[in-house]
């Protein structure tokens, strides 16, 4: 079976905190940098979709851990559609220790679909519906400068 999407990265020293793991709210930055190389892999870049009047706005972004990441780590962020609703969808970020496979956090991000001005919720147009549904399997984007 075909791995969803995955964007590959490396923790770097600035995202640790005093007690030498991940802090907290980097994951949040972990799961938006997913969330947009997701969109790239989609075909659908965040200035595409400005360019036709759409943005998307985080409402609800939830992490659960499972175990903790710490310097020089190499993570995979698995990013897939769970839920595509009326004006919003829910995409899913799985992220694991690259060499160990370990779980390290899983988080659900919702968006809502709005329209740039007057900023007012929109149904999720049927284009990008297709696009999220369909994924980007088998797409990994990495940056950890592995070799």
């Amino acid at each position: 079976m075909t791995q969803p999407f995955c964007f590959r990265f490396r923790v770097r020293y600035n995202e640790c905190d005093a007690q030498q793991v991940v802090f907290n709210a980097r994951y949040g930055d972990y799961v938006d940098i997913a969330m947009t190389e997701f969109f790239r892999a989609l075909g659908c870049d965040y200035n595409s979709i400005l360019a036709q009047g759409l943005d998307n706005q985080v409402v609800k972004l939830t992490t659960e851990w499972q175990s903790s990441a710490r310097f020089d780590d190499v993570l995979e962020v698995f990013v897939s559609a769970v839920h595509l609703g009326n004006t919003s969808f829910t995409l899913e970020a799985d992220i694991r220790h690259a060499d160990e496979a370990r779980a390290i956090a899983t988080s659900q991000a919702v968006y809502v679909m709005m329209t740039t001005e007057p900023f007012e919720k929109t149904p999720v147009p049927d284009w990008l519906r297709e696009k999220l549904q369909a994924g980007a399997p088998g797409v990994v984007i990495d940056q950890s400068g592995r070799r």
